[in-house]
């Protein structure tokens, strides 16, 4: 379990950051940006849910955000260390519940004829911002992949909580009166 008596420690004021093995990288490394993109994703998430009915949706995102925080610490322990048989990683039972999910959200839903902009209410624009937040997250990772050893299942995590937010998205909007269509070539003058 986790306890924090001091917020501060000091220990990253040379620009290097702990990971969970208790090896230093810098701030700066493919793995520290992916774990601070994570980070930044999930805190997205939140602002979505503070934009949420308190029910349905909401409690599937706060628990979206739980495992959030076990996706950072997935990427922030590195592979063939004495860490990895303790490690805590995505497993692909977390991907397929995504799957469902999405499933069970777009079963409703007309299908695309258009691309959409990520607008309309104040609920639907957070959650496309968090779809874009955890899409930039999920770029870090692949690059991170290809220079270190990353989770399949972390990957596929990320880019299907990015398909999930997108039709979360949708169906709120849907119960809201649509998805705001883009209109190409709309402002151009004749």
């Amino acid at each position: 379990m986790v306890k924090l008596n001091q917020i501060y420690t000091r220990t990253g004021d040379g620009g290097s950051a702990g990971l969970v093995d208790g090896s230093r990288v810098p701030k700066s490394s493919a793995r520290m940006i992916a774990i601070g993109e994570i980070d930044e994703a999930n805190s997205a998430i939140g602002v979505a849910i503070a934009a949420l009915p308190a029910a349905g949706l909401a409690d599937r995102l706060r628990m979206i955000q739980n495992e959030m925080f076990d996706l950072g610490a997935d990427i922030a322990t590195p592979f063939g260390t004495d860490f990895e048989a303790h490690a805590l990683r995505i497993i692909a039972r977390q991907v397929t519940r995504l799957e469902e999910e999405i499933d069970a959200m777009n079963a409703d839903l007309d299908p695309l004829t258009s691309f959409i902009l990520p607008g309309g209410s104040m609920a639907v624009a957070t959650l496309h911002l968090a779809r874009a937040t955890v899409r930039r997250a999920e770029r870090a990772a692949v690059a991170l992949a290809a220079q270190e050893q990353v989770s399949a299942d972390a990957l596929a995590y990320l880019n299907r909580l990015s398909d999930h937010l997108f039709v979360a998205a949708r169906s709120v909007a849907a119960a809201e009166g649509g998805d705001v269509l883009w209109q190409p070539g709309a402002t151009r003058s004749s």
